[in-house]
């Protein structure tokens, strides 16, 4: 199964679409501004999905409902934007699932290592009733509304000490993890000190040494200059990491049906636009990276499978071993 798009989107052809639809369309005032949190900036995965939300929200609502993106983290670390669109003091946001599982068992899911072989795999099992039921326990346990399942990408080292090829490599490096359990096992696993710290001290503490490395997807690696501090980017894909676009349970349920059912179409609308500029910036990212000095290594990824079974084994009790072997095993 493949993302629900019956197009190829470019980062250009998006933009050149968010630009003419403003320069010809005029709507009334707004009835509603809704804020939306981001971690990036705007010309990121997750900037490009969200913008292409605000798009289509404004469009179907003629004007009524609009978006103001705040990014970078202005509102807040990501869990502390989850915990605010739960408890109503954040309108929406899209976040990486790794706070999540400090809610709901079951989100450690995206935590455990080497679930999912390529994005169709991942975007087959998220988009199938298996998704839907963890969209269902958000609302249960984290008073939060999934409008989409975007993405941040599959996730990959790097650090300033030496090239990885082999789990031994990671031996003796500081490596940052998101604030999981499962990640800091995964790194420990892997041979690294692991050690979990918030999104917004990440670059200052490889910048001044306090850590050596860290793991995001491509165009996260980009987006926040780790070129500057981190010299070896090593393409271990380890985990795939979605970005689900959400908002304030309380707040959704706030709206006309009507509404509601122009806020889910406009997050659907701009699914597969950001699942396919995510992809289209990690095959443009790898180049830039590796011509903006950092040395790209590609190692055999079977032994980081096998020192990380461990992880799924002890893991997979709390986040469901059915859910857990329906993930890895999904027939796409």
């Amino acid at each position: 199964m493949k993302c629900p798009s019956s197009q190829t989107f470019t980062l250009s052809a998006i933009v050149s679409a968010i630009a003419l639809a403003a320069s010809t369309t005029v709507y009334a005032q707004p009835e509603r501004v809704i804020d939306v949190s981001l971690p990036l900036g705007p010309d990121s995965q997750q900037g490009v999905g969200v913008l292409k939300f605000g798009e289509e929200l404004e469009r179907l609502s003629e004007g009524r409902l609009v978006i103001e993106p705040h990014y970078d983290n202005a509102l807040g670390a990501e869990r502390e934007v989850v915990e605010g669109m739960g408890f109503g003091i954040i309108d929406a946001g899209i976040s990486s699932t790794g706070p999540m599982g400090g809610f709901v068992d079951e989100f450690m899911l995206f935590d455990l290592p080497y679930v999912f072989g390529n994005h169709q795999h991942a975007y087959a099992f998220l988009d199938s009733e298996h998704g839907e039921r963890l969209a269902q326990l958000a609302e249960e346990g984290m008073n939060v509304k999934f409008l989409a399942w975007m993405e941040n990408g599959f996730r990959h080292n790097t650090n300033s000490v030496r090239p990885i090829a082999h789990p031994s490599d990671l031996s003796g490096i500081n490596h940052r993890t998101q604030e999981s359990r499962v990640q800091v096992d995964t790194w420990e696993a892997l041979g690294a000190n692991a050690t979990p710290m918030a999104w917004t001290e990440v670059y200052t503490a490889l910048q001044q040494g306090v850590m050596d490395s860290q793991e995001n997807p491509l165009p996260t690696i980009y987006d926040v200059n780790f070129y500057e501090v981190q010299d070896y980017l090593n393409i271990t894909q380890h985990v795939y990491s979605p970005a689900p676009l959400m908002m304030g349970l309380d707040l959704f349920n706030s709206f006309s049906e009507e509404d509601q059912a122009i806020i889910l179409e406009a997050a659907q609308i701009a699914l597969p636009v950001q699942r396919e500029a995510s992809q289209d910036l990690e095959h443009r990212y790898l180049v830039q990276l590796e011509e903006l000095g950092m040395t790209v290594t590609h190692p055999d990824l079977e032994p980081f499978r096998e020192a990380v079974r461990p992880v799924i084994e002890k893991w997979a009790p709390t986040v469901g071993e059915d859910l857990v072997e329906a993930a890895i095993n999904f027939d796409y």
